[in-house]
């Protein structure tokens, strides 16, 4: 996808969770540091079913835009969710689970020179 694309898709993936109600919604852009993905969203929901509903709501939406193919992690869990959109990665924690992983910290800690392989 290029790169125009992603960032269209990547801030309307913002406002849906913004509209939805997703709390400290943060971008973390990925490119140059890793080939998993260009951006990561890291968004909290404020409990287990908020955090259910908006990655059920993300999905819906995303495949409106004919992005059918997303995977999500963590659907057994009450604590978090990940939706793999291709080049978007978007983590939704509960606050509490959020603050102990601090995906923020740890990816915006990479150095660019250091391009993380997984």
């Amino acid at each position: 996808m290029q790169i125009k694309k992603i960032n269209q898709l990547k801030n309307e993936i913002e406002k849906i969770l913004n509209d939805n109600k997703a709390m400290e919604i943060k971008s973390i852009n990925l490119q140059n540091k890793t080939s998993i993905a260009d951006f990561m969203i890291v968004a909290s929901g404020s409990s287990s079913r908020h955090i259910q509903a908006l990655s059920e709501i993300l999905i819906s939406e995303l495949k409106k835009k004919g992005i059918s193919n997303c995977h999500l992690e963590g659907r057994d869990s009450t604590e978090w969710k990940l939706i793999d959109a291709m080049d978007i990665i978007i983590h939704i924690f509960h606050p509490e689970k959020r603050k102990f992983y601090d995906l923020e910290k740890m990816w915006s800690e990479l150095i660019p020179k250091e391009r993380l392989a997984i």
